[in-house]
C-alpha cells in the first residue's frame, strides 16, 4: 500500500503514458489523473469508462483503456487486478512492446510463478537483451521452488500497530528498542481529505512505547507539529535523537505528485513543524525514504533523479560536508528495476528493498554488506521474511529480531507490520559416562573447549549423563575425567547447517584400580603376530596413554585353557610383547610399558558388562576350567572366547619424562 503514495509518488511517471485521442471530458479526465500520479481515482475513472465501452466497433479503446487501468491498478499495488486488465489490453489488441514484460511482473508479484514465467519468456523472445525481464525469469524460477530460501525466521503479523488501512515503514526511535515509529493511514490521522493516489486517508506518523513490564503499549500520534493534512512518513532519526528525517509529499495544484525529505527538532517529546531538507537544486526529481547512518555521518535515501542505474536508485550524502558529496550507491546495489527503503545497520552492512534483483515477487528484502574492494555484496533475506507481495521498511531491535512491512495475503494492496525473529539455534551435545562395566562414573568432570574460545565444565549428573550447548561451525575438544580414573579426549566439529541439532558423545573411562580388557585385539591362529584389524584398537589405546600421560601400565594378555601351561604362558608373553612393540612404534615412550603374559592362570570374572553381551553367565561367575567343563560345547566355546583377551592395568601415575 506504500505504493499508493511514496512509492508512486517518488516513480514520477517513470513509464510513458498511452495518448488517446478519442476525446471526451471523462478520459481527459483520467489521463490528467494518471498524469498527476493520482492512481486510485484515475483507476476508478478507467474503470468505469472500460464498462462504457463495449460495442464491437469500440474493442481497440477498451483495450486501451484496459491498458491505463492496468498501470494504475500496478501503482496501488492491486496486483490481482493489474493482471487481468493487463491480459484484457492483449486480449484487445492494445498491448504495447512493455505490456507483456508488466503482465508478468504482475503475475510475479500474485505469485502465478509459472504464469509469470511463461510471460518473461514470451517478452524475452521479443526483447532478449531486457535485463528486467532475465532477472524476473530467474527470480520466478527461483520462487517456484518452495523450498528455495528458507530460513529460520519466525514472522508474525504485529496485530497491535496495524489498522484497517496501511500501517508501514517501522522504525525504532534509538538502541533502547523501547519505542517504534512507523507510518499509518488509519481513520484517525490528520485530515479528512482522501488521497487522490491511495483512496485512503494521508499518512501520518504514529508511535508505540514500551511499558514497565516490556510490553508493547497502544500506538498514538507523535506530539506537536509534525504531522499536517498532507502525507508524511517514513523516518530516521539522528543518533542523538534530536532530528527525526522524514518523506514528506510535495503536492501542487494540476502538478506531478513528488516527494521530498523533511527535518524536525525534538524537544520535551514534542516534534517540530518539518523544514525541507536541501540536497541538490534539482527540483524535478523526488527524494524519500531516508536513513542516516549509525555514526550519523550520512543520509542515504531513494532517489529517481538522474546519473542512477534507471528507476529510483539508492544515494546518499554527506551530512557534515553536503558540497560534493552526493553519490549514488552504484551498480551492486541499483539496477534497472527499483531500489527503495535503505537501513544502515552498521558502517558495512545496508538493508534496501528493490524489485530489481531476483526476488519472489514485488519488492524483496535485500541485504548488503561492504567488501574488502568497496563494492558490496547482496542476498536475498529469503523465505519467510519475503513473499510473493511487497516486502520493505525493516528495522532491527535486539539481535536478529525486529519489524518491517509487507502487503503479503492483502488483495486490497494494503501494507501491514510485521515482526521478525531468528530463534537462536538449539544445537546441543549429550552423552554419558561410564566405566568399562557401564556403570555411572561418580563425579565424573567434561570439559569442553570451542576453537571460538568457549570454555564448558560441568559435572556429570549422578546417571552419568552430561549436556552442554553448542555454536555451529566451531571445532571442539572434549576432555572427561574422575578420581580413580584416566582421562578420556574426544574431538569433533559442529557442522554449519542452519537447524537444531543433537549431538551424540559417550566416554568410557578405565579405571586405575582394576584391568582394563582391550577389546578387538586379534592374532594369528597360534601365533603372536597381530592381525591388521587391531590396529584401531591399539591407537585408541595410544591415544588414552597420550591423553593421561603420567601413566605407566602393564600390559597383559591370557589364553583359554587349551594347550599346556607352559605353551600358553609363553604364547601369551609373546603376544603381550607384540602389542608393546606396537605402542612404542606409535611413540609411546618404552619405559612406561611393561609385558605380561599369564597364560590361562587368571580366568576371566564375569562382570556386568559381559553378562549383558554373554546373559547365559551369571554376574561375579570366574571362567575356570572347572566350571566351563560342566557347560554345553557352544558355551564352553563362548568362555574361552571370554578368557582370551589382553588388557592393561595402570602401575603407576607419577610417571615424569625425562
Amino acid at each position: 500500500m506504500y505504493q499508493r503514495l511514496f512509492k508512486a509518488a517518488v516513480m514520477l511517471l517513470a513509464c510513458s503514458i498511452l495518448a488517446v485521442s478519442c476525446g471526451g471530458p471523462k478520459i481527459a479526465t483520467a489521463d490528467e489523473q494518471m498524469a498527476r500520479g493520482e492512481f486510485f481515482d484515475a483507476a476508478n475513472t478507467y474503470r468505469k469508462l472500460y464498462n462504457k465501452y463495449k460495442k464491437a466497433d469500440e474493442r481497440k479503446l477498451r483495450g486501451q483503456i484496459a491498458l491505463k487501468m492496468a498501470r494504475c491498478y500496478s501503482r496501488i499495488n492491486m496486483t490481482a487486478k493489474a493482471s487481468a486488465a493487463y491480459q484484457n489490453a492483449i486480449r484487445y489488441g492494445a498491448a504495447d512492446s512493455s505490456t507483456t514484460l508488466q503482465l508478468a511482473r504482475s503475475l510475479h508479484a500474485e505469485g502465478k510463478y509459472a504464469a509469470a514465467a511463461k510471460a518473461y519468456n514470451d517478452y524475452l523472445a521479443q526483447a532478449p537483451n531486457c535485463d528486467i525481464a532475465k532477472t524476473g525469469l530467474i527470480g520466478a524460477r527461483m520462487a517456484a521452488d518452495k523450498e528455495h530460501g528458507k530460513t529460520r525466521y519466525v514472522v508474525k503479523n504485529a496485530k497491535l500497530f496495524n489498522s484497517r488501512r496501511a500501517d508501514f515503514a517501522p522504525m525504532f526511535f534509538d538502541a533502547s528498542h523501547d519505542q517504534l515509529y512507523f507510518t499509518t493511514t488509519n481513520e484517525k490521522v490528520n485530515g479528512t481529505k482522501r488521497s487522490e493516489i491511495t483512496g485512503m486517508k494521508k499518512s501520518d506518523i504514529w508511535h508505540a512505547t514500551k511499558n514497565e513490564r516490556g510490553e508493547w503499549n497502544r500506538p498514538e500520534a507523535v506530539e506537536g507539529e509534525l504531522n499536517s493534512e498532507l502525507d508524511e512518513g517514513i523516518v530516521s532519526f539522528s543518533p542523538d535523537g534530536s532530528t527525526m528525517y522524514l518523506t514528506k509529499a510535495r503536492r501542487e495544484l494540476n502538478a506531478n505528485t513528488g516527494v521530498e525529505i523533511y527535518t524536525s527538532q525534538r524537544s520535551d517529546a514534542k516534534w517540530s513543524a518539518p523544514v525541507k531538507f536541501e540536497i541538490t537544486a534539482d527540483t524535478l526529481s523526488s527524494y524519500g525514504h531516508p536513513a542516516v547512518s549509525p555514526d550519523g555521518n550520512w543520509l542515504y535515501f531513494t532517489s529517481d533523479m538522474p546519473g542512477g542505474s534507471g528507476g529510483r536508485d539508492i544515494w546518499r550524502i554527506n551530512l557534515k560536508e553536503r558540497v560534493g558529496s552526493l553519490e549514488n550507491l552504484g551498480e551492486w546495489i541499483n539496477t534497472p528495476g527499483d531500489e527503495m527503503f535503505p537501513y544502515v545497520r552498521t558502517d558495512s552492512v545496508l538493508y534496501f528493498a528493490s524489485d530489481g534483483h531476483p526476488g519472489y515477487g514485488g519488492l524483496d528484502i535485500f541485504r548488503a554488506e561492504l567488501t574488502k574492494s568497496g563494492g558490496w555484496s547482496v542476498t536475498n533475506m529469503g523465505r519467510p521474511i519475503n513473499s510473493a507481495g511487497d516486502d520493505f521498511g525493516i528495522t532491527f531491535g535486539e539481535g536478529e529480531s525486529g519489524f518491517f512491512s509487507s502487503n503479503r495475503g492483502d488483495g486490497k494492496g494494503y501494507d501491514h507490520i510485521y515482526s521478525f525473529e531468528l530463534p537462536d539455534l538449539k544445537i546441543i551435545i549429550s552423552g554419558w559416562v561410564v566405566d568399562k562395566d557401564d556403570e555411572p562414573v561418580p563425579n565424573a568432570i567434561i570439559r569442553i573447549v570451542g576453537n571460538d574460545g568457549s570454555n564448558q565444565k560441568q559435572v556429570a549428573k549422578t546417571d552419568g549423563s552430561f549436556s552442554f550447548p553448542l555454536q555451529r561451525g566451531v571445532s571442539y575438544v572434549m576432555l572427561a575425567g574422575a578420581k580413580g580414573y584416566l582421562n578420556q579426549k574426544q574431538e569433533f566439529t559442529a557442522d554449519d547447517a542452519e537447524e537444531d541439532a543433537e549431538y551424540g558423545v559417550d566416554f568410557v573411562l578405565a579405571s586405575i584400580n582394576k584391568p582394563q580388557v582391550v577389546d578387538n585385539i586379534f592374532y594369528d591362529f597360534d601365533k603372536a603376530t597381530l592381525r591388521p584389524e587391531s590396529k584401531q584398537a591399539l591407537d585408541e589405546l595410544a591415544q588414552v596413554l597420550r591423553d593421561n600421560p603420567n601413566v605407566t601400565i602393564e600390559m597383559a594378555s591370557h589364553t583359554d585353557r587349551k594347550g599346556s601351561d607352559e605353551y600358553n604362558l609363553n604364547l601369551s608373553s609373546r603376544r603381550a610383547q607384540s602389542v608393546i612393540e606396537y605402542l612404542i612404534s606409535v611413540g609411546i615412550a618404552p619405559d612406561r610399558l611393561q609385558s605380561q603374559g599369564y597364560g590361562e592362570s587368571r580366568p576371566k570374572m564375569v562382570t556386568k558388562r559381559i553378562n549383558k553381551e554373554y546373559p547365559q553367565f551369571d554376574e561375579g561367575v570366574t571362567l575356570s576350567e572347572d566350571f566351563i567343563l560342566t557347560l554345553s560345547p557352544e558355551d564352553q566355546e563362548a568362555a574361552d572366547q571370554i578368557n582370551r583377551r589382553t588388557e592393561f592395568q595402570v602401575l603407576s601415575i607419577d610417571y615424569q619424562m625425562y
